[in-house]
């Protein structure tokens, strides 16, 4: 979460995608909003089914527990960053 945060803040970075195997869009956004380590998130977090929308942008989410199982050439990512420590 904190890189996420971290990244969304920055506007040349373009946060195209998340993955997370373990938890919904709408837990996902839950605790981006309520981070009890790095404290409420002050932007507008929303979720409209698969995507979530984060000050203005949107973002797809993905459950796979396999990441090669998604689409990464269409969501336009160039780079892809590995956290879930699994």
């Amino acid at each position: 979460r904190i890189v996420f945060r971290n990244a969304i803040e920055h506007n040349d970075v373009d946060i195209v995608a998340v993955n997370d195997p373990f938890i919904e869009p709408h837990y996902a956004a839950y605790m981006l909003k309520y981070d009890s380590t790095h404290g409420q998130f002050k932007g507008e977090i929303k979720v409209d089914g698969n995507n979530l929308t984060v000050n203005g942008k949107t973002i797809r989410f993905h459950m796979e527990k396999d990441p090669a199982n998604i689409p990464w050439s269409e969501t336009g990512a160039y780079y892809v960053f590995e956290s879930t420590g699994v």
